[in-house]
Order: structure tokens, then C-alpha cells, then sequence
């Protein structure tokens, strides 16, 4: 067992990575507008065992996957340790794995803005721009620093406008849209730092 649901041929399946610690209504608001603005058939939050670009590890995985399922509930949205199964933290691995387990399947890649300004310093960013559909879902603070990323920059002409967002799951990679969305600015750093974080 992977730890992911039943897929269809064909079905558009959206990919949330990350650390959720914890899990929060924000990652819910993105993950419902990520939905219906990409046409999406299911939605995987994939709860890392570890972000690589962080010092300090997570709080437990157990914990993390309990608070994520408590928050999230979603006929169309599965929260998944996959990573944790296959024993990986970097996305560009986990998206070979998935891509060559589900050829058929059409698979996004979702980031919030704040990863784009980022993304250049991932491990093998450029084949995961280069092989699967990149969905930005802008949030507070973080859009001219992604809209002049490197990556924004390098891949400017397979950029999908705002209004085309329903053709992303559908599109030959390499291709991505940024898409602002109403805005929830909770985080996870300030619910930890407000205790909302509960042992």
C-alpha cells in the first residue's frame, strides 16, 4: 500500500506538498480554490517527512497527518504520507515516482507564491517545471518576489494568464499559472508561535 487513493485515467489530480506543520484553515482556502480554479478531479496533501531547506525538523508525521485529516475534509481532497513511504523529501523524486506509477494520470504541482520566489533553490526544479503543470496560488506579501523569481523569469513564455487557470491540468508541461486568490494570511509559523500548535 502507498498510502494514496483510487485514480482514474485521464482524471486531473492536484499535488499539495509540504510540511503542514500544522495543517491550517489557509492550506484549506488554497486547497479549495486550487479545485475549482484548475479543474481539478482529487487534491493530495502530501505531508513531508522533513523540508530539506529547513533546519529544524517537523513536529511528528503521526501528529501532522492527525491535525491535517481534522482540518481537512473533502470528499475530493486524501492526506497522504506517500513521501514517508517511499522514503524521499524532494518533490522532483516523488513526481518521477507518481508520473511513472500513473502515466495516464494528469498530475499539478501546487505552490503557494512564496515557493516560486523559491523554487530555484529545489533539487532538480528545472525537470519538475519541465515535466508537470505548475499551479501558484498567490498569498499575502509574497507576489512581485515570485513574479520576478528566477523560475517566473526562465519560464515566463509557457506562463498561463490568471483567466486560462481551467486549462492547466489539461496543458503540456512545461506550462503554469498564478492565480490570486481572496486571501487568508494565517501561517503556520504564527500558529505555532500562538500555541496553536497542541502536543
Amino acid at each position: 500500500m502507498d498510502g494514496l487513493p483510487l485514480v482514474r485515467a485521464g482524471q486531473a489530480v492536484g499535488l499539495l506538498g509540504g510540511s503542514f506543520d500544522p495543517a491550517h484553515p489557509g492550506h484549506v482556502h488554497i486547497t479549495l480554490e486550487a479545485l475549482k480554479r484548475f479543474r481539478l478531479d482529487q487534491l493530495w496533501w502530501l505531508i513531508s517527512p522533513g523540508n530539506p531547506l529547513k533546519a529544524h525538523g517537523p513536529a511528528p508525521l503521526d501528529r501532522r497527518m492527525a491535525a491535517a485529516r481534522e482540518v481537512m475534509q473533502h470528499p475530493r481532497v486524501f492526506i497522504s504520507d506517500f513521501e514517508a513511504r517511499i522514503g524521499t523529501k524532494y518533490t522532483a523524486r516523488t513526481l518521477r515516482i507518481l508520473t511513472g506509477r500513473h502515466p495516464q494520470v494528469r498530475f499539478v504541482w501546487l505552490m503557494g507564491a512564496d515557493n516560486l520566489a523559491g523554487f530555484h533553490l529545489w533539487q532538480n526544479w528545472r525537470w519538475i517545471m519541465e515535466n508537470v503543470p505548475v499551479g501558484v496560488l498567490a498569498r499575502p506579501g509574497e507576489r512581485l518576489a515570485a513574479r520576478m523569481s528566477p523560475a517566473a523569469k526562465r519560464y515566463r513564455r509557457y506562463r498561463l494568464r490568471g483567466r486560462e487557470s481551467a486549462l492547466l491540468a489539461r496543458s503540456e508541461a512545461p506550462a503554469w499559472c498564478f492565480v490570486n486568490l481572496p486571501l487568508n494570511a494565517l501561517s503556520s509559523t504564527r500558529i505555532r508561535q500562538g500555541g496553536g500548535w497542541r502536543g
